[in-house]
């Protein structure tokens, strides 16, 4: 029998509850990686399992090697997707009409509001940060994928100091760190820091309060001396 590691044929076999040719391959992989993104985000990697996405996906663990070619392979490609989410659309923002204080600001609370609205991203970036990156590394879409949040942040702050709003003089990927960071942090650690602290970061008046501080936070950095 083989195990969740090891990679397999196309699928051939009449359990399939779908014949392969009635399938839309692209929603059928879709459905797969939907699914596997609950899977890997609740249990991890070593902790979910292949036959629990087949049979939420009815479909076979024949079919998802077939796509993905082993357990790897589709872990890798739920973190890009998961990846791919944020950053499709950091990169299609329209910044440039907005001054850029208030372009900075709206670059945060998207970040801001897209962490929150996305656990199973934070869950799968801490999961992988377990395993020190090591299908991060090898993934060339990954590398890809987020260049253009960096692009659209350089943009930024390269068109912030030509107008002289931006004094403050930090690396776009650092600024990309910090902003990251506060979002993160919040939803990463909200039930201990809530545990400790009894605060719900999930009450509408605290999230507004801590959405308008981290933005506030981000631009008056920006628009302070170094």
């Amino acid at each position: 029998m083989p195990s969740d590691h090891t990679p397999l044929p196309p699928p051939a076999d009449s359990s399939d509850p779908v014949p392969p040719k009635q399938r839309d391959p692209e929603r059928t992989r879709e459905d797969i990686l939907r699914i596997a993104t609950e899977e890997f985000s609740t249990h991890g990697l070593s902790g979910a399992r292949v036959d629990a996405i087949a049979a939420r996906t009815h479909t076979t663990k024949r079919m998802i090697y077939y796509y993905f070619e082993s357990k790897e392979g589709l872990y890798s490609a739920v973190l890009e997707r998961a990846y791919g989410g944020i950053r499709g659309v950091e990169s299609h923002m329209d910044l440039d009409p907005l001054p850029p204080e208030t372009a900075l600001r709206r670059l945060v609370e998207f970040t801001f509001d897209y962490h929150e609205s996305h656990p199973e991203f934070i869950r799968l970036v801490m999961i992988e940060n377990i395993h020190h990156a090591a299908h991060v590394r090898t993934s060339k879409g990954l590398r890809t994928t987020n260049s253009p949040a960096i692009a659209v942040l350089s943009h930024l702050l390269a068109r912030g100091h030509a107008e002289g709003v931006f004094k403050r003089q930090i690396d776009a990927v650092e600024l990309h760190m910090l902003i990251s960071s506060f979002c993160f942090y919040r939803m990463s650690n909200r039930w201990t820091f809530g545990a400790l602290y009894d605060i719900d970061v999930s009450d509408p008046r605290t999230r507004e309060r801590q959405r308008r501080l981290i933005a506030d936070a981000i631009v008056q950095l920006m628009m302070a001396p170094n």
